[in-house]
């Protein structure tokens, strides 16, 4: 028996299925949550949900927010969330470097300006790690750690 996933970002709904295994970036490390969990509310960190079905896996991005897990749906409300598969690389180095350089030549006075710039660098090298990590095109059922482990 399956349990239900929705992941809602602040603008739209990002995922909404059934799955076997859903693993989710705590702020204390990762959480994977299985049909029947126990109640659980937590604030999730930066990082990537991977939702697994079978032998398929879908992998997010995520940057902040909250989870909640009944025994039968975990709902994902994210700050910022997308598909993997989603996302656009060139835009992702060119926010990186365009925030890397402004850094470079000084931050910003303004705390508040300086927290933002942060954020964004943060989500930039976030989207650009899962797409290197996820996006070889040499998806299996093993995770990515026990890939790059793999002797080819």
């Amino acid at each position: 028996m399956p349990i239900r996933c929705e992941i809602v970002s602040q603008d739209r709904m990002v995922f909404e299925g059934d799955a076997d295994t859903v693993i989710i970036p705590g702020v204390f490390g990762e959480m994977g949550i299985l049909p029947n969990h126990a109640p659980l509310l937590s604030i999730m960190g930066f990082g990537v949900i991977r939702v697994r079905t079978g032998e398929q896996e879908e992998v997010f991005t995520v940057a902040g927010g909250l989870v909640e897990v009944q025994p039968d749906v975990v709902t994902v409300l994210a700050d910022v969330a997308e598909s993997v598969a989603e996302i656009d690389v060139a835009r992702a180095q060119a926010a990186r470097d365009r925030i890397e350089k402004i850094m470079e030549d000084g931050p910003p006075v303004d705390q508040d300006s300086y927290l933002k710039m942060e954020a964004a660098l943060r989500r930039s090298k976030l989207r650009l790690d899962a797409a290197n990590r996820y996006r070889k095109g040499r998806r299996s059922s093993l995770s990515p750690m026990l890939e790059d482990e793999t002797p080819s």
